[in-house]
């Protein structure tokens, strides 16, 4: 009976990867179809995939799939804390529906975007929440102030708040840090900057021994 349950487990995850690549290949149809399709693409990096989602066969990682890849790339629900994400979250809602800070303009970016029932967002934020980003907390990291300390405060606090290095395992850091590396690559070619040389880098050896002594143990 194991191997059948097994067998069942593996269609039922590679039907649902391929539920998600489907609707963000629709996504992507309706961006290049749209006048504001470069702009919607430019939100997010596309550095992150539902297979990577936590829990990704759960009710709120399919709702993710679902709702946010109509307007941007997929999400991190660690891109932010657990007390951001509700304000985040209700400025998204309003803007699925057509409402928002643009008028007209809002309006016709949404044309044939899908909002999510109340219950729909219910489930959806509470995943956020908990698999939001869980900050440091620097009382119990006075290494902070160390090199490799002072490396990742610099560089990660551009973009959000200080992980917990509790968060992974350290097998699982240095990919982490490999796909931030790609995502404030792909910001600054987004917004066109050049690198100033007084401008706080991505040091990666650096970070990842500050994380990686640090990590969850696997």
């Amino acid at each position: 009976m194991r191997p059948i349950l097994a067998l069942s487990a593996v269609l039922a995850t590679a039907a649902l990867a391929q539920a998600s690549d489907d609707q963000i290949a629709q996504a992507r149809k309706r961006w290049s179809e749209s006048p504001h399709g470069p702009m919607l693409e430019r939100i997010l990096p596309p550095t992150f995939e539902p297979r990577q989602l936590p829990a990704p066969r759960s009710g709120g990682a399919r709702l993710m799939v679902q709702y946010c890849v109509q307007c941007h790339n997929l999400p991190n629900p660690a891109m932010h804390e657990a007390k951001k994400w509700p304000a985040v979250y209700e400025r998204m809602v309003v803007r699925m529906r057509g409402r928002g800070n643009m008028g007209e303009l809002m309006h016709d970016m949404m044309a044939g975007v899908q909002a999510p029932s109340d219950e729909e967002a219910g489930v959806l934020l509470a995943y956020l929440r908990r698999n939001a980003q869980k900050p440091i907390d620097p009382k119990k990291y006075p290494e902070l102030a160390s090199a490799e300390g002072r490396s990742f405060k610099l560089a990660c606090e551009q973009c959000h708040v200080l992980p917990d290095p509790l968060r992974h395992t350290a097998a699982e850091w240095p990919a982490v840090i490999a796909r931030m590396e790609k995502n404030m690559e792909w910001m600054n070619r987004v917004v066109g900057n050049s690198h100033p040389p007084d401008e706080p880098q991505l040091r990666i050896e650096e970070i990842n021994v500050f994380l990686v002594k640090r990590a969850r143990k696997g």
